[in-house]
């Protein structure tokens, strides 16, 4: 053996023998600072020389997933805990997940449409933050790799736009972040290459609060009927193509899926019925944080938070356009109550100095055409008590002729115009000496 090969088996004896004392890394992904109740996270065990099998365990307690990578939906205090795993009979040092029970400082929603999206499709992602765009970042987490993204900041309306596209990946994460600190909520978008999807909505379904599933055919096809399934069980038939859950409870948690008839009638008025299945899609329902309350009676609009803990002291308010639901903005004050002034939606949250509380239920307010009606019953008022007065004034003048509506003088003159003459006698009282 010459020496070039003698070498090149020495450092890969090194190698071998580095790989089989290295032990393996359990790494978040994306890496948060903060991970908030509702965020969608990724935990990837992995050592040099690659993936291996993979055993978890969750505070001690071994798991049954075995890939290196671990994808956690909707994140809640349930998944706070010691993450360990191993790879070759080694084990990793712990990562400890905490999850607050807060909203993050920003958020991130479709504009359209929910979390699943047909291969090749992009959808625009609108972040809304109550501070200066310019300096935010987008990114996406496609497996386990992370992509910066373009960010288009609209100014005049304190928001900023991405498009999100899977490429060839069948789930990705996206988020912004400002400096490491501030962060938007995540969004997970998934792939599917059925023309029937279940779509469910791309943000955490909250207790309590109402949830459509929705049964869609791409291409523009007529849908029929929809047939939908939990846990390919049958629940419901819908001929609108909707499953709505009005109070929705963790019971309801679950893999959906639906079976859609259709026609594609916009190529041919006589066009055949089909039948399609979409994939399964999973809907986990949280908690969610403390939820602020806004109160009113008309203009006066009052906010609190019972549930919020005890640090969160500062009430932000926030005003949108009645046809606008991106449009929200942050209003200066920051008492717990304020005067509306503009028509338009109200809401408010608290500030707990890591995250924020969850948005109130919005407060509508219009002008009231009771104000107007008071106002105008202000001016009547006032209108007939100048005519009342006028006709009292009237009536003393009356009196001062001798009491009849109209004395005629010896001269033919009517006395009611003998006001008019003050510095002299007038014709009544002239008449009235002669008689």
């Amino acid at each position: 053996m010459d020496m070039r090969s003698m070498l090149i088996l020495a450092v890969l004896l090194a190698l071998i023998r580095e790989d089989k004392g290295q032990k393996p890394t359990v790494s978040l992904r994306p890496k948060f600072p903060q991970v908030y109740i509702g965020d969608d996270v990724t935990l990837i065990c992995n050592r040099k020389g690659g993936s291996k099998p993979t055993t978890w365990f969750i505070d001690d307690k071994q798991q049954s997933h075995q890939d290196y990578s671990m994808f956690l939906t909707a994140v809640t205090p349930k998944n706070n805990g010691v993450y360990k795993c191993v790879q070759d009979k080694l084990m990793s040092d712990p990562l400890i997940l905490t999850v607050l029970e807060l909203e993050p400082h920003a958020q991130l929603s479709p504009s359209v449409g929910g979390a699943v999206m047909i291969k090749g499709e992009g959808r625009n992602l609108v972040l809304q933050a109550e501070d200066d765009l310019k300096n935010w970042t987008c990114s996406v987490l496609r497996g386990v790799s992370r992509f910066g993204l373009g960010v288009n900041v609209d100014e005049q309306m304190k928001r900023a736009v991405i498009f999100a596209e899977l490429k060839e990946a069948e789930r990705a994460t996206f988020w912004c972040q400002k400096k490491n600190f501030s962060r938007s909520n995540t969004v997970t978008l998934k792939m599917t290459e059925h023309v029937v999807m279940l779509v469910p909505p791309a943000v955490p379904a909250l207790q309590g609060e109402s949830v459509d599933l929705r049964c869609v055919v791409w291409g523009g096809s007529k849908l029929e009927k929809a047939v939908f399934y939990k846990d390919n069980t049958k629940i419901i038939n819908s001929p609108e193509g909707t499953y709505t859950i009005v109070n929705a409870t963790q019971d309801d948690n679950g893999k959906y899926s639906c079976r859609a008839t259709y026609r594609f009638s916009h190529t041919s008025a006589g066009a055949a019925l089909k039948e399609g299945d979409s994939d399964a899609q999973e809907l986990k329902v949280i908690g969610g944080p403390a939820a602020a309350i806004i109160s009113g009676s008309t203009k006066s609009l009052q906010c609190s938070c019972p549930r919020c803990p005890d640090n969160c002291m500062s009430c932000h308010w926030y005003y949108t356009l009645f046809n606008d639901p991106h449009s929200r903005r942050r209003l200066p004050e920051n008492d717990q109550s304020i005067t509306a002034e503009e028509e338009g939606l109200y809401s408010c949250r608290f500030d707990c100095g890591k995250g924020l509380s969850r948005f109130s239920d919005s407060y509508s307010y219009k002008a009231q055409p009771a104000e107007f009606g008071g106002l105008l019953y202000i001016l009547l008022g006032v209108a007939a008590l100048i005519i009342l007065m006028g006709v009292i004034v009237w009536m003393l003048k009356r009196r001062k002729c001798g009491g009849s509506n109209v004395q005629v003088t010896g001269r033919g003159i009517p006395c009611f115009w003998s006001w008019h003459r003050r510095s002299e006698d007038t014709p009544c009282q002239r008449a009235s000496r002669h008689h």
